[in-house]
């Protein structure tokens, strides 16, 4: 099963949409800045019996007046949030989008 990664960026944008808390499992992979940004933005990262049944997509609970919420990220995207969140400004944005775009065409087939 494809596992699910959650950035510093995509914790401020659930926050954002109100999200309270998100549910972990074994699918889903939160970077250590985001861990570290939720607990600053007060959202939670629960890990429980209810994650145990690994649900297909990470479940996440709203709080009562949630906006409509965008697409989420495509895998491209989540990818490069994830590597430049690891590497921080020491790599070129532009070079690291092609190596990304490249990689993700040769493991899709492409």
């Amino acid at each position: 099963m494809p596992k699910t990664f959650y950035t510093e960026r995509d914790i401020e944008d659930l926050a954002a949409r109100g999200v309270d808390s998100l549910q972990l499992t074994d699918d889903v992979v939160v970077t250590d800045q985001a861990r570290e940004r939720a607990g600053k933005l007060g959202l939670r990262l629960e890990r429980g019996a209810a994650a145990a049944a690994a649900p297909v997509k990470p479940a996440i609970a709203h709080s009562q007046s949630t906006p409509a919420q965008p697409a989420p990220a495509t895998l491209e995207q989540r990818v490069l949030a994830a590597v430049q969140a690891k590497l921080g400004g020491s790599v070129d944005a532009k070079l690291l989008e092609t190596i990304v775009k490249r990689v993700l065409q040769n493991v899709g087939g492409k």
